[in-house]
């Protein structure tokens, strides 16, 4: 459906896109992940037509799109302030994409219709905009961007202004909807919890760069480097050196899986994998805050060397801020990163 071939766009001597090689199925839900000035915006726009590569080519269905304006791309776009006609109402917020194709109007009504109904919001036709709340516009603007049945739909942080509530329950919805309509998507988003939850392939973006790509599970089981790792949050990284199952590191011999890659590495410990037990056992450490996250306690621990260690664990068994305790590694919870240069 969408390939991109080193998709490049530089701004002075910074290349915002490097380089890029990236492909999205048909029917495919892929999520563009990154921190502020990855490049993940950028990408977007390219492939929307709405900034030109410097080098490189996009290519829908096979065509490449050197030329091309936005409106004859096929494509959907839906962004995070909503961009919603204020003095139109729903109806024809949704209508404005069937308009611009010459639908008629009694088609127009019809596909509207239908499309409230998928979003949740059947009836809404004649409500004005100023009138629904935040995740009523969300729906709104899914729906006008999905009215003229676009090959492909991208969405710029799309659940960005919502709170946490609706935006957990807005993308279970979305994903439900995709797989029903058979819609092809790219996304972008900086929060991780929304791009594993929606995306078939998770893509994260560093400086221009694709760090890594793949399905969710693979992304969050194997980060590919540190940076991965980190922006995943989790902050237990540290340099290492692993012979046979065992790691050297700032915090002692850490037990690692047993085919893991031998020598310097980058060494991700998962808070899971850090168990707490009596100050004699393991390395010695100070409890310093205690965090309830719903079904679990976050513990940050203060290690007798090394840098501080989050570790987690239940509610019963969390230890109190100030205890001394002794920190131990659980080898299934180790992943050996390769070595930063």
């Amino acid at each position: 459906m969408l390939t991109l071939e080193s998709a490049t766009v530089r701004f002075g001597e910074r290349a915002a896109l490097d380089a890029v090689d990236l492909e999205v199925a048909e029917h495919e839900i892929v999520c563009v992940l990154g921190p502020s000035g990855s490049g993940k915006s950028t990408l977007l726009r390219v492939v929307a037509g709405l900034h030109p590569p410097d080098g490189g080519r996009v290519l829908l269905d096979g065509a490449d799109q050197a030329g091309v304006p936005v409106h004859r791309r096929g494509l959907g776009l839906m962004f995070q302030d909503h961009q919603l006609f204020p003095h139109r109402d729903v109806g024809a917020n949704v209508a404005f994409g069937l308009r611009m194709h010459g639908v008629s109007r009694r088609d127009q009504e019809r596909r509207v219709g239908e499309l409230l109904d998928m979003v949740g919001l059947p009836g809404a036709e004649r409500r004005a905009v100023a009138a629904l709340s935040g995740g009523e516009q969300q729906r709104v603007a899914l729906a006008r961007a999905l009215a003229p049945r676009p090959k492909l739909l991208m969405l710029d942080e799309p659940l960005g202004q919502l709170d946490r509530g609706l935006r957990e329950r807005l993308v279970v919805e979305l994903r439900t909807l995709f797989g029903q309509l058979g819609t092809t998507v790219l996304a972008v988003t900086h929060d991780q919890g929304e791009a594993f939850a929606l995306a078939d392939r998770v893509v994260v973006m560093c400086d221009g760069r694709i760090a890594q790509a793949g399905t969710p599970l693979e992304v969050w089981q194997r980060p590919a480097s540190a940076f991965v790792a980190r922006f995943l949050g989790f902050d237990n990284v540290v340099e290492a050196t692993v012979t046979g199952a065992v790691a050297d590191t700032v915090w002692g011999r850490v037990p690692v899986p047993e085919d893991s890659p031998q020598g310097a590495c980058d060494l991700l410990v998962r808070p899971a994998g850090v168990r707490i037990g009596a100050p004699d056992e393991g390395l010695r450490c100070v409890v310093g805050t205690r965090t309830f996250r719903g079904n679990h306690v976050a513990v940050r621990l203060m290690p007798e060397r090394g840098p501080v260690l989050e570790a987690e664990c239940a509610l019963r068994d969390a230890p109190e801020e100030g205890a001394a305790v002794g920190a131990g590694f659980d080898a299934a919870e180790t992943v050996v990163l390769p070595a930063r240069f």
